[in-house]
């Protein structure tokens, strides 16, 4: 039996797509073998979002070379289809194939392999108009299932390069993330993550259709399901009528990530941003009062050129006011081919990694917070895995409670990937403790005893 195995680096769309195309190579008759193993295929799913984006997928190439020289090793994903002739130069690349036609993979590995004579299947991003579809029945994961809703970015912020490596915005067919929605509930999912490059986005190119009647159909139509989760939105796509939806939905999680970049509205008109301060914060209290409880967590880049201490601070206090329960913080760096790696007044490392700190720390407090709010309440958890980062025992499992506090409770296997009810004992960050309640099951609820 032919093996093939994989590394993915980066977003969560990418690991999506890279399930997709196991399943390719799975109906094929291959098997998944480990990427540190010896394997007959290797595939290589890249990130370029950052310079070091690129760097690490090289490497990673050259180690999959390394590990078994005669096997075909194919390189995909955002690096391979922005810069497939400096991939192709790594001796011992045989396929590269960018974020587009995946479904030809198989049929290029058989091809690579016959003739021995290698192939770029990288085509014109920017000419893509059509969402390709990859079918994904079940993950590898067994607790969230992804389910991607579209593809590409219209809005070319400066600091940015993945509508060069993307394409432009198109959605998938409502019918058809519907019927996955169906599929992968009846794999046994409970929760579903909406994902996309720009998923808030969703149906700006489809006539009388938008991503608020996509949630909309999801949440009446999907027997079954118990959570969607959204994985990002932004500001601008929070329409008085997702709100509405959010409003009087009992699936979707009262958790948003709504990327903020930066609190200052002189910094937001440099990176061609699409909402002012004043619009995000007026979203953010429309949203608390539809989703009392609700946690939002942010993207917020410091340090981008020409960012003084003032706007770095009108950042810091925003995020303060408004109580974001968790950050992801991350320093400026120059993506090559982006307006913002040419303007002038690039901030020092230094300085960038002393607001880096600041708002890491600020981030460690607000998270606290939240969570201190939640103490001695039974909240649904969905246990993902066994724990094994704390004491030494082996009855301790972690998943996420609908508004994304990580919870750590005494637990059996067979609860993975079920909905347990548990009562937050000890509230913490990164995560909080709790003690088993009850099994929620579909009909009723079953009371089980550990022990």
């Amino acid at each position: 039996m032919p093996t093939v195995a994989f590394h993915t680096l980066g977003c969560k769309v990418n690991h999506y797509e890279t399930e997709g195309i196991w399943q390719l190579f799975q109906e094929a008759g291959y098997e998944r073998a480990d990427f540190e193993k010896i394997a007959d295929v290797y595939i290589i799913n890249t990130c370029t979002v950052t310079n070091t984006g690129d760097k690490k997928s090289r490497q990673i190439i050259r180690r999959a070379i390394r590990k078994n020289p005669d096997a075909v090793v194919a390189v995909t994903g955002c690096y391979a289809q922005t810069a497939p002739a400096e991939i192709l130069d790594i001796p011992g690349v045989d396929i590269v194939i960018g974020t587009q036609d995946r479904v030809k993979l198989l049929e290029y590995v058989r091809q690579y392999e016959k003739n021995r004579e290698p192939i770029n299947g990288v085509g014109n991003i920017m000419k893509a108009r059509v969402f390709e579809e990859l079918d994904v029945p079940a993950f590898t994961d067994r607790t969230r299932a992804s389910l991607k809703i579209q593809e590409g970015c219209n809005n070319f912020c400066t600091f940015c390069i993945i509508p060069w490596a993307r394409g432009l915005l198109r959605s998938r067919m409502p019918e058809d993330v519907v019927k996955q929605a169906q599929q992968l509930v009846d794999a046994g999912y409970k929760e579903i993550v909406l994902t996309g490059i720009h998923t808030g986005g969703y149906g700006e190119d489809l006539k009388d259709y938008n991503f608020a009647m996509l949630l909309r159909e999801l949440d009446q139509k999907v027997v079954g399901l118990k959570r969607i989760r959204i994985s990002s939105i932004e500001a601008s796509q929070i329409t008085d009528e997702v709100i509405d939806v959010l409003d009087k939905s009992e699936k979707i999680v009262r958790h948003l990530h709504i990327p903020l970049q930066s609190g200052s509205d002189s910094v937001l008109k440099r990176m061609r941003r699409k909402y002012t301060t004043e619009f995000y914060v007026d979203r953010l209290n429309r949203l608390k009062e539809a989703l009392p409880g609700l946690a939002v967590t942010s993207d917020v880049i410091v340090g981008f050129p020409g960012e003084t201490e003032e706007e770095f601070m009108e950042t810091y206090n925003l995020i303060r006011d408004n109580k974001f329960s968790e950050l992801h913080v991350f320093p400026y760096s120059k993506r090559t081919g982006t307006p913002a790696a040419r303007m002038e007044d690039q901030v020092d490392e230094e300085i960038k990694n002393d607001r880096v700190h600041r708002l890491i720390s600020l981030s460690d407090q607000l998270a606290k917070e939240y969570a201190s709010s939640y103490e001695g309440d039974i909240l649904e958890v969905i246990p993902e895995e066994q724990f094994t980062e704390g004491p030494d025992r082996t009855d301790l499992y972690v998943g996420y409670t609908d508004n994304y506090l990580k919870v750590v409770f005494p637990g059996k296997e067979d609860m993975i990937g079920q909905i347990v009810k548990v009562k937050i004992t000890q509230v913490g960050y990164p995560y909080s403790e709790g003690e088993f309640v009850s099994v929620v099951s579909d009909e009723i609820e079953e009371k089980v005893k550990i022990g």
